[in-house]
């Protein structure tokens, strides 16, 4: 008992530090936005399409992966324990085979911060909700897996589904293959589906916890679900002016 305690402590402390460091992360990650940004100003663009392709490849790749052997463990859960032990049970993160996929996940998060260095490199527009997204999620993930709370097994394995989808569209595109827009729109559709999902998720730990049968808290849940829903509305307000606001002016334009 006395070992395990011992062991508990040390995992708090450690992941206690890994909070702290995600907060640096974030800062040089947004100072590098903004000078990035001026320093490009002046310069020509980048066109990096090769270094691009092999980046969402490798993230895709991985992805896929994470998505396989995370959802093959939720399923499992799903089909032998039912809904509530896929949501408040803590073996997510313990699982000899999910342990190691989940740990990878939060990792993943920061060299994901990447992404935004083509952006700025190739003077592509940079939009609100893409840096806004990369440092919350940062700053989530780390400051949740130090507590192993109730819901992570659905956030990261909904995030690795929808990431497999998002990195395999991004490396086709950089190969210059041309991608059916209804495939871009399905992507922001499973997105937005992803939020509203952990807004439900959210809401049955808080439920199942005053039950005293999932282990979280309420100001992880608050600032989840803070997080989700403000996602819920940059992906609508996105998928609006990216979808259905630029086809009714290029009708217009045709017409």
């Amino acid at each position: 008992f006395h070992s395990m305690l011992t062991h508990s402590r040390h995992r708090e402390w450690k992941y206690e530090k890994w909070w702290k460091k995600s907060f640096l992360f974030s800062a040089l990650y947004a100072a590098f936005i903004f000078g990035g940004r001026h320093l490009m100003k002046q310069r020509e663009k980048f066109e990096l399409r090769k270094p691009l392709v092999l980046w969402s490849l490798s993230l895709a790749v991985f992805s896929i992966f994470g998505a396989v052997r995370t959802g093959g463990y939720m399923v499992y859960i799903l089909m032998a324990k039912g809904l509530k032990q896929s949501v408040c049970d803590q073996s997510f993160y313990n699982g000899p085979v999910s342990k190691f996929w989940a740990y990878a996940f939060v990792l993943s998060k920061a060299p994901e911060l990447g992404d935004t260095i083509f952006i700025i490199l190739r003077k592509q527009k940079l939009i609100f909700l893409h840096w806004y997204h990369h440092i919350t999620v940062l700053l989530y993930s780390w400051y949740s897996y130090k507590d192993m709370v109730a819901g992570g097994g659905w956030f990261m394995t909904m995030n690795y589904l929808v990431h497999a989808v998002m990195y395999s569209y991004y490396a086709l595109r950089a190969a210059g293959f041309r991608v059916s827009r209804k495939f871009a729109m399905f992507i922001t559709l499973t997105q937005i589906t992803q939020m509203v999902v952990g807004c439900v998720v959210n809401y049955l730990v808080f439920s199942w916890m005053q039950q005293g049968q999932c282990p979280s808290h309420v100001q992880n849940i608050v600032w989840s679900s803070l997080m989700y829903l403000s996602y819920f509305v940059l992906f609508c307000q996105f998928f609006f002016e990216a979808y259905i606001h630029k086809s009714k002016k290029d009708m217009s334009k045709s017409a």
